[in-house]
């Protein structure tokens, strides 16, 4: 794309500006899954629905290993990191944002905005056996709500953005294949931004597309004859 020079112009457009800006990594709590409740909950896609144990289910198999992954409610598999896979949403309060004054090292106040953030998505848990049969979990909410200090005056929205996430998941079977617990742990990073949308003027030029650079086809070529015996005299 080049600029059609001489032509500025002065222009008024609209974009999102940003007005505050962070990072942070959020640990949801851990849920367990412990004893014959925790089978009942996680309900595993056994040939008797409810409570399927996947200790002695997959025994003899050689050993478990144990998959967390990330679902919508139906228990599609999603990528955490796609938009809306996680829902990312501010939590409203009542009378609304609620201002709070911090000194700066350098002795400066400044005034920041109380914002709540509430993320929350589904899982579900897919425990396999070493000769390849597995058992996986209906899908099971989870929720963490976090509390940000930002620049976030009225008329500013949230973005927010999931930019690494991590979800592990543990098993233990006890004597006889006795299921005991599943344990799962979330970590993501995020970019939490607040943002509002704004019209500027700005001097610029106009822009046109580049030519575009041509494509030669090759020469033709052939393989080396053998003139010696062919085509011959």
């Amino acid at each position: 794309m080049k600029s059609i020079k001489g032509r500025q112009e002065t222009l008024c457009i609209k974009v999102p500006k940003v007005y505050d800006w962070v990072t942070r990594q959020v640990d949801v709590p851990v849920q367990s899954f412990t004893g014959e409740q925790g089978l009942l909950d996680l309900n595993f896609d056994g040939p008797t629905p409810g409570g399927v144990n996947p200790c002695a289910e997959l025994a003899g198999g050689g050993a478990l290993t144990v998959e967390c992954i990330i679902t919508d409610d139906q228990g599609n598999p999603v990528d955490p990191l796609a938009p809306h896979s996680i829902l990312c949403t501010e939590i409203p309060q009542i009378g609304g944002r609620q201002s709070v004054s911090f000194n700066l090292p350098d002795g400066e106040t400044i005034t920041l905005q109380k914002v709540k953030v509430l993320k929350k998505g589904h899982f579900v848990v897919r425990v396999s056996n070493a000769q390849g049969k597995s058992l996986t979990s209906e899908p099971k909410p989870f929720a963490v709500a976090e509390k940000f200090y930002l620049c976030a005056p009225e008329g500013t929205f949230l973005q927010c953005e999931i930019t690494d996430f991590e979800c592990d998941s543990n098993i233990i079977c006890g004597n006889n294949n006795e299921f005991r617990q599943i344990d799962v742990s979330i970590n993501m990073c995020q970019n939490v931004q607040m943002e509002a949308t704004v019209k500027l003027e700005i001097t610029a030029d106009f822009c046109h597309p580049r030519p575009e650079i041509p494509f030669d086809c090759p020469p033709l070529s052939f393989p080396p004859q053998c003139p010696e015996i062919f085509p011959g005299n």
